[in-house]
């Protein structure tokens, strides 16, 4: 049977939503090992970020420290929407070979790549909305975190 492409039939095809990523079923190899590799990439940005923090505090006569987490947040806000802007991924990402790409398949703008770190962060800063990114990402077949099925974006191995 064929898919249906109308939004509002009822047996409308989620996957017609997303036509320019490429298909997991016909090309698996785009979204092989993304799981994993998102979460080697969110470590090594954890790290630059931690490492900046450390860099920026004596800046402020040490008084960064009173607000620690309000700078940590800050600077990975800022690391993650300008890398994310400027490449659709973070150096993380980079090194780990892997990118953001919209559901038309293109990369990620600069207000796409805000939201999508303002999602990512407050996802991030909860429990329950974290945890069911994690198993979004480990069990769609697109590997999509929640902010990623809300935005209609996802995470691709880069192109050889």
């Amino acid at each position: 049977m064929p898919r249906m492409t109308d939004p509002y039939s009822p047996r409308f095809d989620d996957r017609d939503r997303l036509w320019g990523l490429p298909d997991p079923d016909i090309q698996p190899g785009f979204y092989a090992g993304v799981p994993f590799k998102r979460l080697v990439a969110w470590l090594v940005d954890f790290v630059l970020v931690a490492i900046l923090t450390a860099i920026v505090v004596p800046f402020t006569a040490f008084t960064a420290l009173f607000f620690l987490p309000l700078l940590y947040f800050t600077l990975d806000l800022v690391y993650r929407w300008s890398t994310i802007a400027n490449g659709s991924s973070t150096w993380g990402m980079r090194l780990m070979g892997i990118e953001l790409r919209t559901r038309a398949g293109h990369k990620l703008d600069s207000g796409l790549a805000l939201v999508h770190t303002l999602g990512f962060i407050v996802t991030s800063a909860m429990m329950i909305p974290q945890l069911l990114s994690a198993g979004m990402m480990l069990t769609l077949p697109r590997g999509q975190g929640l902010t990623d099925v809300v935005l209609g974006t996802t995470a691709i191995n880069r192109a050889a």
